[in-house]
């Protein structure tokens, strides 16, 4: 008789069935690890609200963490007991969340973009010239195939975005060439392991098993494909993955740090001043709003603090003296 799966098994078998990310996988996994650990591995079933609270509250008080990896671990939790456990507690959803406070964004000048990026060379240079140019997230552009890149159209087809969606952005002319140098060098790789006998590329939603030859096909190849081949964590076939976002977070770090700018740059900054300038070139709010992806204008409505309104729409009195 075959023992019950391990409850961090059942967690990840959970995850898969609904088609959850590996990076939601490996968040959720690690917060129930934590937990766990927290409370001398004892099993959630013996445990209620006020250790749920007290994990909570050790994260905040002792750790220090933010309110939203605070609330990323309350989801963990909750994931646990409804998904895994299919035990519905009230209280559970009663346990408090932690409040995020409004933040303006970080936003560069058009200059400190464009010495950002001058001090960024090779494939992290054209990916960051893609989110400042495109507004896409780091992860959207990383996870770029060939098939979403519609030149003729001058437009690149984000899917499978944050929550799920699709959506259409521009893509620039300048850019262009750039992009189908790069597209061409993944050609060459995608070649070469083809004739290693490799070549696959991770499908979603099991296109492998519905499609058979999908995975080797070159328009589902990655646009930013890694250097090298790597174990797949899930099905344990080797195959290529595309850049880590790592790469590129460092890229942007060392060439911040060959400037002046005293701002803290990382690559969604770019998407952040994306959208800035946009309004301030006079674009409308829902253009920009279809073209970052918000669900609500809202959303969108945070990167008016540009548009000559607060600090910027105010005569200082100390000018008028």
């Amino acid at each position: 008789m075959n023992d019950p799966p391990k409850l961090l098994d059942q967690v990840r078998d959970a995850i898969r069935v609904r088609h959850y990310s590996l990076r939601t996988e490996m968040a959720y996994v690690d917060w129930i690890r934590r937990f766990l650990l927290f409370h001398k591995k004892r099993h959630p079933r013996e445990m209620g609200a006020d250790d749920v609270a007290a994990f909570l509250t050790h994260l905040a008080v002792e750790r220090r963490v933010s309110a939203s990896t605070q609330n990323q671990a309350k989801s963990a939790l909750l994931f646990l007991y409804k998904a895994v456990l299919d035990i519905q507690l009230p209280w559970l959803d009663e346990v408090v969340n932690a409040k995020r406070g409004d933040r303006l964004p970080v936003v560069l000048t058009p200059r400190e973009v464009r010495e950002v990026l001058q001090h960024v060379s090779g494939t992290p240079g054209l990916v960051c010239s893609l989110l400042y140019g495109t507004g896409m997230r780091l992860l959207e552009a990383l996870r770029l195939r060939v098939t979403d890149v519609e030149f003729a159209r001058r437009e690149i087809v984000i899917r499978e975005g944050k929550g799920n969606k699709d959506r259409v952005t521009v893509l620039p002319e300048t850019l262009i060439g750039p992009l189908q140098a790069q597209i061409a060098k993944a050609k060459r790789l995608h070649d070469k392991d083809l004739e290693q006998g490799f070549g696959e590329v991770f499908l979603p939603d099991a296109l492998d098993v519905k499609y058979r030859s999908a995975a080797k096909s070159w328009g589902w190849q990655w646009v930013f494909p890694s250097n090298v081949r790597s174990i797949d964590p899930r099905s344990g076939v080797e195959r290529r993955h595309h850049l880590y976002p790592e790469s590129i977070q460092r890229a942007v770090r060392d060439a911040v740090a060959q400037t002046d700018i005293a701002k803290p740059v990382s690559p969604h900054v770019f998407r952040h001043s994306f959208a800035t300038h946009l309004l301030q070139a006079g674009y409308d709010i829902r253009t920009v709003q279809e073209l970052l992806g918000h669900s609500h204008v809202n959303t969108t409505m945070i990167y008016t603090h540009v548009l000559n309104k607060g600090g910027r729409g105010v005569l200082s009195p100390i000018d008028a003296l």
